[in-house]
């Protein structure tokens, strides 16, 4: 083997191991933290969040818009309902 073939192989070894790595890494983290200025805590915004977000949105008969972009009153809304709607159960770091 040449001195490319060696060079070659070590960098497919390398990206074979080291792609489950990477992967991994980015599936963990499929949330972004909120902070909620009127309850002074913060809310991880991932999937068990938008259902409740989703909800909010359907029972007040609101557009589907991204939380962050509405404006402070309706997001001030949407913490008033969220904290009455256990906001208890969801991870708040």
């Amino acid at each position: 083997m040449n001195l490319s073939s060696r060079w070659l192989s070590s960098l497919l070894l390398g990206a074979a191991l080291i792609s489950p790595l990477i992967t991994t890494g980015c599936a963990e983290r499929g949330y972004y933290r909120v902070y909620d200025p009127y309850y002074h805590d913060y809310h991880r915004w991932d999937d068990h969040e938008t259902v409740y977000y989703n909800q909010w949105q359907t029972e007040n008969h609101r557009e589907n818009k991204d939380f962050r972009q509405r404006n402070k009153d309706e997001q001030k809304q949407y913490w008033d309902w969220r904290h009455s709607h256990g906001a208890h159960d969801n991870d708040r770091h």
